[in-house]
């Protein structure tokens, strides 16, 4: 196997496209026509985990977070992102970051912390806008069934609840073939009526496209009429932040004990409990403070997320509570989300989740220096 088929893959499952401006997803290092030994899952990528993935024997390490985030104008070894780069190239492991794209999706990193808290009825805290896309054609009744499966089968009419989506009219096209031309239907120099299907579908705009080329070779018109319409909708399952239910109500300190246990916490710090029951939950892994009006006007009753600065907390305005649990701890359980799903795509192939913590942040708690 060749690491493209995990690039492809791991692709098709977050699309690069749904990235935000300033990260850098995808292929950092290596190649993709290399054969692939095996793969190394890690949130970070560190020097210890370049050693670890070659003890391993894995030439290939996928990670949450890019090793590459801005321009390297040097590569001298003079910063650890220089000395890790050197390094993968030393050694030929190729780097793989899926990051915010991941964060996007529906079944990514928010997704799993969800499913951690034991969140019902989850959707996405806040659906991005201008990615969606509307295709309308026109088919012959005949091959209306065919283009249609195509169209799906190539992604368009695919939702976060629904699949095989589309509107469909039937109306009367019209035609004269002109001379040289092969027409499907009708004869040279004579005008032709057609009873035609009006097509609709939905596609994300990153899976133009593959929506087209399934359109135009299931198409049997020698050339194929279609618009392609931006739509500025928010679009379902994709976006940032999550949000939930408890299956029931909890109080606020028996939440902050649930947030302890589940993600192995030192410390949370939050702001002022409001002594209400705990119900709607809100949450994103990361860095989330851009999101604090987001939950508010969700009425969520608790904001998980991590990275939250001193004048940030003041947002909150006893409207909601805010608990940071921390970078690291918010995103931990994304090498076992990697693994899971690298795992179940590639069933025997070697995935390994590193045994390594890469987390940089320690904590020195009051008792230790007491």
């Amino acid at each position: 196997m060749n690491i493209s088929e995990v690039v492809q893959y791991l692709e098709a499952v977050a699309p690069k496209e749904l990235q935000a401006d300033y990260d850098n997803a995808g292929l950092l290092t290596g190649s993709q026509q290399w054969e692939c030994s095996g793969i190394l899952v890690s949130l970070d990528v560190t020097e210890d985990i370049l050693v670890e993935a070659e003890q391993k024997g894995c030439n290939l390490v996928v990670a949450h977070h890019p090793i590459i985030f801005k321009g390297l104008k040097t590569i001298t070894a003079n910063s650890f992102v220089e000395r890790i780069i050197i390094s993968a190239i030393k050694k030929d492991i190729a780097i793989y970051a899926i990051h915010t794209n991941l964060d996007s999706v529906m079944g990514g990193v928010n997704g799993e912390i969800a499913n951690r808290l034991g969140l019902q009825d989850v959707s996405i805290l806040q659906p991005v806008k201008n990615v969606l896309k509307k295709l309308i054609t026109l088919v012959p009744h005949s091959h209306a069934d065919e283009v249609r499966e195509a169209l799906f089968a190539a992604g368009a009419g695919n939702f976060s609840q629904y699949d095989h989506v589309s509107f469909n009219s039937n109306g009367i096209g019209t035609f004269t073939a002109k001379q040289g031309a092969k027409p499907f239907l009708g004869d040279i120099g004579k005008a032709h009526n057609e009873e035609e299907t009006k097509m609709e579908v939905m596609m994300q705009s990153y899976n133009q496209h593959n929506v087209i080329q399934a359109l135009l070779s299931s198409h049997p018109y020698q050339e194929v009429a279609y618009d392609i319409i931006s739509l500025k909708n928010e679009t379902p399952g994709i976006g940032s932040g999550g949000i939930g239910t408890l299956s029931q109500p909890i109080p606020e300190h028996n939440f902050m004990e649930l947030l302890v246990k589940t993600f192995d916490l030192q410390v949370v710090k939050h702001t002022k409990l409001l002594g209400k029951d705990i119900s709607r939950v809100a949450l994103c892994g990361g860095s989330g403070s851009f999101l604090i009006q987001k939950a508010i006007q969700a009425k969520a009753d608790v904001f998980v997320t991590a990275d939250i600065k001193y004048h940030d907390f003041f947002e909150a305005e006893g409207k909601i509570v805010i608990a940071d649990i921390g970078h690291y701890e918010s995103e931990q359980y994304t090498s076992d989300l990697l693994t899971r799903i690298l795992r179940e795509k590639f069933l025997n192939f070697a995935v390994q989740k590193t045994d390594l913590n890469t987390n940089p942040v320690g904590y020195f708690l009051k008792s230790q220096g007491s």
